[in-house]
């Protein structure tokens, strides 16, 4: 069987196919280094603070985001894919994060935070976290995040740099800042 040959086409494949696929390939490139970078952020993050997760809270929409990445301690603490409760993280929480904002909560169960907020913890296991923003030039691109599941936690001076470092590696690497 033989197709007709149709202009269309001819003009489509005298261009330069691979300049298509060289695209294509250009993106996957830095999709796996910027992934790897995450991966190796959030494992190194979780060792050093002995963490039972740490987890790269990504936003795909404007306050609208999932855990992309995390690093468990043991698998029963995967929450990977979760979004959070619709509403519970709005512009009042955003602007602070964006003002460079971090979180520090030693026990969820006496924080005052809000009862969407406790509720959502819960159900991840979570009895304290803590959270620092990365911050790139066109905004909040997603919060660092540091569980601790078994009982209370303070958290130290050191704890909170080690994630600000954490979170300022991410916001400086150019395949975020192009992501």
């Amino acid at each position: 069987m033989q197709l007709p040959s149709s202009p269309e086409f001819e003009n489509r494949s005298s261009c330069h196919p691979d300049e298509g696929l060289q695209k294509l390939l250009d993106r996957l490139i830095v999709k796996i280094e910027r992934d790897e970078l995450v991966r190796q952020t959030t494992n190194y993050l979780r060792e050093s603070l002995q963490a039972n997760r740490v987890v790269l809270y990504y936003f795909y929409e404007q306050w609208q985001g999932q855990v992309t990445f995390e690093s468990l301690s043991a698998d029963e603490y995967s929450i990977l894919g979760f979004t959070g409760p619709s509403g519970c993280f709005n512009h009042e929480y955003a602007a602070l994060y964006l003002e460079g904002r971090i979180r520090a909560i030693a026990d969820i169960e006496l924080e005052p935070i809000q009862d969407c907020h406790r509720d959502f913890l819960r159900s991840m296991q979570v009895r304290a976290n803590l959270v620092v923003p990365i911050l790139i030039p066109r905004g909040l691109w997603g919060l660092l995040v540091a569980h601790h599941c078994q009982h209370p936690r303070n958290w130290t001076i050191a704890d909170i740099e080690l994630m600000q470092t954490g979170a300022q590696t991410l916001a400086t690497d150019s395949n975020i800042l192009e992501s």
